[in-house]
């Protein structure tokens, strides 16, 4: 009888009968054993963890990190051919934003022209288009964060606001300046492209102005250092940025982004701007054939005359006046705009209340001398548009405590209810 014939490893020739695991292929006496196996599989990864650039993995525990997920939507990483018209974008924020039509139109037309720079062909090269990269100058609570938030929400790219007072100079507390980006890259799901075309609100901009135009020995670590740093950041550069913020060190991992593409807008309130237009303007309006009406400017109306020349005097550096081309300014809101601010947009303080009550089963109504009340309230104490949320949940705090457990199913809010809750409360005290 023939003796039978062991299969054997067709890659290091060992027998099935030293103990080792085969498996077979397709191909006649064509084996490969587990160990094989294993060798072939750590070559493969080698070969794979030379092409995994070092970002990649940057990227890869940047995202375990943060708990994000494969099957997280991701941002829109190319750029949507059809770009919204400056004037359908102007009728989008109409529609959340009232008033500021100026600042509207120049946000409009510098982000249309900013999109439509991101869209243009490769090849077409001859004349490189630059940023239009936005500054926006007015009070508190006149809509500046909310009209970069809106118009991220309508063109769908990745959106961060960040706050400037937090920016210090390299090597001292507080957060450096690249750490802006990492909230954009987290916004993106870690999706560096997308972030790359991404939008960032930088609010404060005003609180890193320069302290004063003397020189000192001691370094101004919060104001002019940061805007040194911002330049790179607004002009287009690489950056390497730490994936989860904080400081940096020189062994940490790096994500490296491309701010070229990037939108800046940022937006301040520049107390006190108004002293230094006031002085611009009324030094041009000397001698006996001024009239009237040019000699004396009404204090509301100074911001309308606001030049990249104020800013510098208010204490931001040249060059970082350079690399924001777009100024535009937002007025103070009169009252007419703070009554339509309660009632008209989409998400108007009143019809949050409204549908926040409606899912209880409770109509609310409220009645025009309530509304008439919240508003000289918010002029009284000169809180903008901000402060009307304030008044209204301080009015609505007791009625929506109770109101739940209640078996009414409509609630009317009168001018006399306003008044004796911001009393009860002691709104008045509180506000001064």
């Amino acid at each position: 009888m023939a003796k039978k014939k062991l299969r054997h490893c067709s890659f290091c020739g060992r027998t099935e009968d030293m103990g080792i695991q085969l498996l077979p292929s397709p191909i006649d006496d064509a084996n490969i054993c587990t160990d094989c196996i294993e060798m072939a599989a750590g070559v493969l990864q080698m070969d794979l963890d030379d092409n995994f650039s070092e970002q990649d993995a940057t990227i890869a525990r940047a995202k375990a990190a943060s708990g994000s997920k494969a099957g997280k939507k991701a941002q829109n990483s190319g750029i949507n051919k059809n770009i919204p018209k400056p004037v359908e974008i102007k009728q989008y924020l109409d529609q959340y934003i009232v008033g500021q039509d100026q600042a509207k139109k120049y946000l409009a037309v510098a982000v249309y022209n900013h999109y439509k720079r991101l869209a243009q062909p490769l090849e077409d090269n001859d004349v490189e288009i630059e940023k239009s990269n936005i500054i926006m100058v007015g009070p508190t609570g006149t809509g500046k964060t909310l009209i970069a938030k809106t118009i991220a929400k309508l063109l769908d790219v990745p959106f961060t606001i960040v706050d400037a007072t937090v920016l210090t100079q390299a090597g001292y507390v507080g957060e450096d300046i690249e750490s802006l980006l990492t909230r954009l890259l987290q916004v993106a799901d870690y999706d560096v492209k997308a972030a790359e075309k991404g939008i960032v609100f930088i609010d404060e901009i005003d609180k890193i102005a320069r302290k004063g135009d003397n020189p000192s020995i001691t370094r101004d670590v919060g104001g002019e250092g940061v805007q040194q740093g911002l330049l790179k950041l607004l002009e287009g550069s690489v950056v390497n940025v730490p994936p989860q913020g904080g400081r940096k060190h020189p062994e940490q991992p790096m994500i490296a982004v491309d701010t070229k593409n990037i939108l800046f807008i940022c937006g301040g309130a520049f107390e006190g701007i108004e002293q230094a237009i006031a002085h611009r303007l009324n030094s041009s309006f000397v001698g006996f054939s001024t009239d009237q009406k040019t000699r004396r400017i009404q204090r509301d109306s100074f911001m309308s005359h606001v030049a990249p020349q104020d800013l510098r005097t208010f204490g931001l550096i040249p060059e970082i006046i350079g690399r924001l081309p777009v100024l535009t300014h937002l007025l103070p809101l009169d009252r007419n705009a703070l009554r339509q601010i309660l009632t008209e947009p989409k998400n108007a303080i009143t019809r949050q209340y409204t549908k926040l009550f409606k899912m209880d089963g409770v109509e609310l109504v409220w009645e025009d001398s309530a509304l008439d009340y919240i508003v000289d309230k918010a002029i009284e104490f000169k809180l903008g548009a901000r402060g009307l949320r304030s008044i209204v949940e301080t009015i609505m705090m007791n009625t929506m405590f109770n109101m739940p457990s209640n078996p009414e199913n409509k609630f009317v809010v009168t001018a006399e209810l306003c008044q004796e809750q911001l009393d009860s409360a002691h709104f008045d005290a509180n506000a001064v």
